[in-house]
């Protein structure tokens, strides 16, 4: 039987039931809290907008609605910034070694910058939406994927299943817990009724047998199959908890529980084809305001006005605006001249950025599908390849590019010292002892270093408590006539979120200042 949205709509009963209803059946154009229907018109103020990644795509992308006259400067030949797939052609240059050419096959690609969208950011999800960019879901936790700890340890240079390591070590501290308050050496402040359903609970999470004893079960899989016949399959004991400890599996800076973090939980997306195609979405709509091959050189406040100063492949050039947007990464913005106030100078200097570093692996079979049963996810190691992603696109095809490692801080200063073809041979030799099919089945690969790349200079910006009430506040007002946004102006740094919002702030504060309205952007609910 077939039911039409509006029957379907009539039997919700309630507007508090039917409002989603109408939202997951795409009957409303967009959630209301990312409406941006501003008021006046900007009669043609000249905004000039530094670095053509999202945050400046989409600040000239709403400015031009509201008719300014905008130019973006964009220093690479291409938009997006940070938001970067790389395909078969792709050319990357670092600082200080010789550029490479991705060799991928057509059609395949990784995704240098952000790989990932939340569910709950909100505006992110609204720019695909409004932009028809297709987007997929993203398998960020899969328990089929392994941890791998070099070490000593009784369970150390093994591979073994998350799942193994989350419900032993989820048994483990359950049965601790729930044989302590048997002994009555918590205090729970409970009723004994109200104790003895938490010991219920945890005999729940944590499978947990009669005696509040945890027992290996099928949650952490099996070492021989169920099937037909006589095969009820086989599940292996437990690993001792001491073994788990001692060969630093449950070491903090270790140990994941992905799932448990807000802004990775699932249901998570990508865009199909390559995140970078939401800024070639956004470049489809504004493309011909953006000057490529312009890298900046000076910002310069003026009694009226902002002069821009830049070099192309012309020379030297100079740029007139009536207000400037300034999207940089404050490591690159750090070397332009500029007359800034010393408060912002201060924050352009002393932001710290990730040193983070990516490689794509091309291989001629999907061998962690067809040998070992793993459709996305990651797998977490404590040596320099720190995690391994796979795809969660073209499941069951011939060929596919792993993430063969995404690491962080020393690691990726450490990594990103060496060359290319170093890089690969790391990755390779770590890889293989995860998985042995890495010499058989590689064909190539194209590796990033962001702390090393020209116009970025960093992954993302890194704040403490500190920074956050002195260095970060000087970056959220203007500066006479300039106006900072990317990322590093918003709580959602490493997201594209951070961008997208940063870029509706700031043209909300710039159409005030030119309209004289009180305008209030509202902060919404997320948006790496």
């Amino acid at each position: 039987m077939s039911i039409s949205r509006r029957a379907f709509l009539s039997h919700t009963g309630k507007i508090a039931a039917a409002y989603p209803a109408m939202l997951a059946l795409g009957m409303l154009p967009e959630a209301p809290a990312h409406a941006f229907n501003l008021t006046g018109n900007g009669n043609g103020k000249r905004i000039v907008i530094l670095g053509a990644g999202l945050a400046g795509l989409a600040s000239a992308y709403e400015l031009t609605k509201l008719g300014y006259q905008c130019t973006i400067l964009e220093a690479r030949t291409r938009a997006g910034g940070r938001c970067w797939s790389v395909r078969k052609g792709t050319v990357h240059q670092e600082t200080d070694i010789p550029a490479q050419t991705a060799a991928f096959d057509e059609g395949l690609y990784f995704n240098a910058g952000p790989s990932r969208i939340p569910h709950h950011h909100q505006l992110t999800m609204h720019y695909c939406r409004e932009l028809q960019v297709p987007i997929q879901v993203y398998n960020n936790v899969n328990e089929a994927t392994y941890f791998y700890s070099e070490g000593k340890g009784p369970l150390s240079n093994k591979k073994i299943r998350a799942r193994e390591i989350h419900n032993d070590l989820r048994g483990y501290t359950s049965e601790l817990l729930a044989k302590a308050i048997d002994q009555q050496k918590v205090d729970t402040a409970l009723t004994k009724e109200d104790t003895q359903k938490i010991v219920e609970y945890l005999r729940a999470e944590g499978g947990l047998d009669i005696d509040k004893l945890y027992k290996a079960s099928d949650r952490r899989g099996y070492i021989e199959d169920p099937g037909a016949g006589n095969k009820p399959g086989k599940i292996a004991d437990p690993h001792r908890l001491a073994d788990i400890i001692s060969s630093g599996l449950a070491d903090p800076d270790f140990y994941n529980v992905a799932e448990y973090t807000y802004e990775l939980q699932m249901t998570m997306f990508q865009a199909v084809g390559g995140m970078d195609n939401i800024a070639k979405a956004f470049e489809k709509k504004i493309g011909h305001i953006i000057r490529f091959g312009c890298e900046v050189t000076g910002i310069l406040n003026q009694a009226e006005g902002v002069k821009v100063s830049y070099k192309d492949k012309k020379g030297a050039q100079e740029l007139q605006a009536d207000l400037c947007i300034c999207t940089l990464p404050l490591p690159v913005l750090s070397n332009i001249e500029n007359n800034f106030s010393s408060d912002v100078s201060r924050a352009i200097d002393y932001v710290p950025y990730m040193m983070t570093g990516k490689i794509g692996m091309q291989f001629k079979r999907r061998f962690w599908e067809e040998d070992e049963n793993i459709y996305g996810g990651i797998t977490h190691t404590n040596n320099e390849l720190t995690q391994i992603f796979y795809p969660s696109y073209d499941y069951l095809s011939k060929k596919g590019i792993l993430l063969g490692y995404y690491n962080f801080h020393e690691k990726a200063k450490n990594v990103g010292n060496l060359t290319h073809a170093q890089r690969e041979q790391l990755a390779l030799e770590k890889g293989s002892l995860i998985h042995p099919q890495y010499p058989k089945e590689f064909e190539n690969s194209f590796s990033v270093s962001w702390h090393k790349t020209p116009y970025s200079m960093g992954g993302w910006a890194i704040y403490n408590g500190v920074h956050r009430q002195t260095l970060y506040k000087s970056l959220l007002q203007a500066d006479k006539q300039v106006y900072f946004a990317g990322e590093h102006t918003t709580y959602l740094n490493a997201w594209m979120a951070g961008a997208l919002e940063s870029a509706r702030r700031t043209v909300a504060d710039i159409h005030a200042r030119v309209t004289e309205q009180r305008i209030t952007y509202p902060t919404a609910t997320g948006s790496k």
